[in-house]
């Protein structure tokens, strides 16, 4: 839903996006990441994984993106990657869930921008994906918990002390 562009910026920076970076990569594209402000530790991870450029959520790119798709379910992200973006530029909101966008103005919206939202993915693309990850040689860093420690599992998500992806295990 992003489309073809050549730049895209991620932001939330977890589980699904150091996948999509290094398949976007992969695919020639220059990717962007985006963490919470002073998460340090997710910005040396994305660059880690080659991404051309990490910084906090509330910074310009130093380049106009083509696209961006937000991951972090924080509304307020829309009109920050609205800016980010170029004329007929697309926001793809990724999440399951997302706190309220906030009001903003319509020269964001302005010169053909799009914003967009994710319900489901197909099982075409799920195929298409594990076609794609090995040729891609995707790579995820996970961190396992067990079922017991499921609450800190989310706890540590929530405070961004999980590089990559939380996996509950038997």
């Amino acid at each position: 839903m992003a489309g073809e562009g050549e730049t895209l910026g991620l932001y939330g920076f977890g589980a699904a996006a150091h996948i999509l970076a290094q398949v976007a990569k992969w695919q020639g594209r220059r990717v962007f990441a985006f963490t919470r402000a002073g998460d340090e530790s997710a910005q040396r991870f994305a660059l880690s994984l080659g991404v051309a450029w990490a910084g906090a959520s509330d910074q310009l790119p130093p380049e106009p993106l083509d696209a961006a798709i937000i991951f972090a379910p924080v509304g307020a992200l829309v009109p920050i990657a609205l800016k980010a973006v170029k004329k007929g530029g697309r926001v793809v909101c990724g999440g399951i869930h997302m706190s309220n966008i906030p009001s903003f103005p319509y020269r964001l919206l302005w010169e053909e921008r799009q914003v967009m939202s994710v319900a489901n993915l197909t099982r075409l693309d799920a195929r298409e994906f594990l076609d794609i990850a090995p040729r891609a040689h995707v790579r995820c860093e996970v961190t396992h918990y067990s079922l017991a420690r499921a609450n800190q599992a989310l706890s540590d998500l929530r405070d961004g002390r999980v590089q990559g992806a939380a996996v509950i295990v038997p």
